[in-house]
């Protein structure tokens, strides 16, 4: 019996059959991702999202390639050629590559040479030469030489039968299968600079002259060698050896000996050179660039969901400062909503008379608004700005946290702030982003395009639409795991939230501002467009603190409150008196409410989500400080060790934010005293290290880091110690060497900074 969709995705990934049938069904009756992981675990086994995400992604491509199949199949009919051994063969084919290879030789094609030697009745003669294994090719082909078909001499005959055997190998399935996988195992990737490019293209001149396996090339270096061809410096090929390619084909084509056997070998050089040759490293070319985009956008994904979870300072009163020297510094006043109280510019670092000036200002707003916090973007002029704020004797000394400008200016710029803002120009919008955002990463960063937050590598380059879709599903994740506050929450934030879009998401803002605060979950019912599937997919994710019923600021489902309600009952306690007992709540004995639709997962969720109802799940906010040491790159010498904070992490290395307006690479060797494969095992995007400076290039602004106890210094050998402060033991001289197996070249500082930033 033929294996069904679902089983063969249960197959490939390992997962229960039972529970990849209910995802599918879920998914088919318009459930969400989070929806399923967090309040279907019965129905799936407990799947969690990305293992929903798996089925959900491998459902539509097997969807797609059994709409070909069907294409196809009535395509064969259709031409007359469609027999019960093709038909089984088109059915069997699993991949849409080997559906095609099936295809190719009844595929409609363009007037091609071997068309034409068709048209001139040379097909016999291909035959001939293709089954016999004796006899004279020249003495065979007289007998098709005719001046009525142009066809001249036997020579010609023999040339427009070659053509045809090259065409029927190059569109043999097995063939291809065979020389495909040649090209993926044994294929070479080499690159070489253009004629007169090498000045212009000097960026690339790693890969002026480069060869690695195709096998091996990671992603970052392919998406740098197209980046590069892309841009007019590079040209590259994916091929492997011609000869073990030839030998490949002519293995399963080359009969006979003698003149016989020296057509079917000049044709089967013909088919590779002209026609399998080209198409396969077209494909390879697909492919590999297929594989670089995932990997690349796994990185960014990856990055992206560190940065939206990252710790929220919560509900402070803020002051929020963009820096700058000329124009000033936009200053402006939040309150503990996020909502704009006052704005206004300082001139910090003009003169003594505009810093007196300022620090009037900035104490006058910290006394009116009773300021709690102090947040510095960390652009030109932020170490400057924040020694300043530091300095001044403020009768209530607010915390003062330097925050990553990254998204700011999208955000200013943005439809979301002119609607915010109409009256505002695009300064001080950036400020009140850069504020919000030190409140709360995940509200902030939700209102830009995930492209724009600075934390992917070649994000421009990858497929746009898997990246798109990639993204989409990391904020929406992040959201739904978060939660969401209906009555603060913005319409972007709101659109986020499983079972919601932007219509519906507006809809409540209008509900909210018309009606005042949503005082339970059953009020959402009353939006415009809220049916019972919109509801039943939001509401669980959706919190009303301060509602009318308690489980409103939970994660519990409405769904599920008749059954905590009875807990409380059974125990002779009202909710609230559950809510806020925890002994008590260790009498339930949870087996006593399961039944077909609650199982444990739901009931050990419940009961978690009892102990602190509507938790964040972002860990507590924790404030850091650049060290008072350094402030320009100037100011850096090998062997100083510094705090740190990670701004993006790639294949290579992580980079790291150290304070002096350039971000500094933390190199894959130099993560850890152990071998590391992926850097992301180690670090991630928001986390706080310390790091070790270990080489300085302040001509190209370039800073290399170390987080080992015992760095390596470039130019330093295992035997050597550390150089002297402020001394590199790289020569000038010195070149760049090949990358070694880990991708990034024998100095790993210029190589991995320049494919990363």
């Amino acid at each position: 019996m033929k294996e069904s969709t679902t089983q063969r995705i249960a197959r490939e990934y390992n997962l229960p059959v039972k529970g990849v049938e209910a995802v599918s069904r879920l998914l088919s009756d318009g459930a969400t991702i989070p929806f399923i992981a967090r309040y279907r675990k019965e129905a799936t086994g407990s799947l969690d999202e990305v293992q929903i995400e798996q089925v959900r992604d491998r459902l539509k491509q097997l969807l797609e390639l059994d709409a070909r199949r069907e294409s196809i199949l009535k395509s064969l009919q259709e031409q007359g050629v469609l027999t019960d051994a093709l038909k089984a063969q088109v059915d069997a084919a699993e991949t849409m590559t080997r559906l095609e290879d099936l295809y190719l030789p009844f595929k409609p094609k363009r007037k091609t040479r071997a068309s034409i030697a068709r048209e001139k009745g040379l097909e016999p003669l291909a035959d001939w030469l293709l089954n016999s294994e004796t006899g004279d090719p020249l003495a065979e082909a007289a007998a098709f030489v005719s001046a009525e078909r142009e066809v001249a001499d036997a020579d010609a005959a023999l040339a427009g039968a070659r053509d045809i055997i090259a065409e029927r190998i190059s569109d043999d399935a097995e063939t291809r299968a065979g020389v495909r996988k040649l090209f993926l195992e044994e294929g070479v990737l080499r690159s070489e600079v253009l004629p007169t490019q090498e000045e212009a293209g000097a960026k690339y001149r790693d890969y002026f002259d480069w060869e690695e396996p195709v096998s091996s090339v990671p992603s970052h270096r392919l998406l740098a060698i197209r980046r590069g061809s892309q841009e007019g410096f590079l040209s590259f090929t994916m091929r492997p050896p011609e000869e073990r390619a030839l030998a490949l084909i002519e293995k399963h084509w080359v009969r006979g000996r003698g003149a016989l056997a020296e057509q079917l070998q000049k044709a089967a050089s013909d088919s590779y050179r002209r026609l399998l040759q080209p198409s396969m490293e077209t494909e390879i070319r697909l492919h590999t660039r297929k594989q670089a985009d995932v990997a690349a956008i796994d990185v960014f994904a990856e990055n992206v969901r560190e940065l939206l979870m990252e710790s929220p300072l919560g509900q402070k009163r803020l002051l929020a400062i963009d820096p700058g020297f000329r124009t000033g510094c936009k200053t402006v006043a939040l309150s503990s909503q996020g909502d704009l109280l006052e704005d206004t510019v300082i001139y910090p670092g003009m003169g003594r008379g505009k810093d007196v000036e300022a620090e009037d200002i900035l104490t006058g707003m910290v006394h009116r608004h009773r300021i709690e916090v102090i947040a510095i973007g960390n652009g030109t002029g932020s170490r400057e700005v924040e020694a300043f704020v530091r300095r001044i004797p403020f009768e209530a000394k607010p915390v003062v946290v330097v925050v990553s400008e990254t998204g700011a200016s999208v955000y200013s710029a943005s439809e979301v702030a002119r609607t915010e803002f109409p009256d505002k120009d695009l300064t001080v919008r950036g400020a009140v982003s850069i504020g919000r955002r030190l409140m709360d990463p995940l509200a902030e960063l939700v209102k830009i395009d995930p492209k724009s937050i600075g934390v992917g590598q070649y994000q421009h380059d990858v497929d746009q639409r898997l990246l798109k879709n990639r993204l989409d599903d990391v904020v929406v994740s992040c959201v739904n795991r978060v939660g969401v506050e209906v009555n603060t929450a913005s319409e972007q934030l709101l659109s986020y939230v499983s079972g919601l879009n932007s219509r519906l998401a507006a809809n409540i803002v209008k509900r909210r501002r018309e009606n005042g605060p949503f005082q339970s979950r059953k009020q959402l019912m009353e939006v415009d467009g809220m049916g019972p599937k919109a509801f039943e997919q939001s509401a669980g994710f959706l919190r009303v603190h301060g509602g009318e019923h308690p489980l409103d600021a939970s994660a519990v489902h409405p769904e599920r409150y008749s059954l905590v309600e009875r807990m409380a009952t059974d125990l002779g306690l009202s909710l609230t008196a559950l809510l806020n007992q925890p002994e008590q709540r260790q009498r339930i004995r949870l087996e006593s409410y399961c039944s077909e639709e609650v199982g444990m997962p739901t009931l050990k969720d419940i009961v978690c989500e009892l102990e602190k109802p509507g938790r964040d799940p972002r860990e507590a906010f924790q404030a850091f400080a650049f060290s008072d040491e350094v402030h320009t790159l100037e100011d850096l010498k090998p062997g100083q060790k510094l705090p740190g904070k990670v701004t993006n992490v790639a294949a290579f290395g992580a980079f790291v934010d150290i304070g002096v307006h350039q971000d500094g690479l933390v190199h894959i060797s130099q993560i850890a005293d152990r071998f590391v494969k992926n850097p992301a095992e180690v670090v991630k995007v928001g986390q706080t290290v310390e790091v070790t400076v270990v080489e300085v290039d302040a001509a190209r602004r370039r800073i290399g880091l170390s987080m080992k106890k015992e760095p390596d210094y470039p130019g330093q050998t295992r035997s050597q110690g550390k150089p002297e402060r402020g001394k590199s033991q790289r020569k000038p001289s010195d070149r760049p060497q090949r990358p070694k197996s880990n991708g990034i070249g024998g100095n790993w500082f210029e190589d991995a900074l320049k494919k990363g930033k």
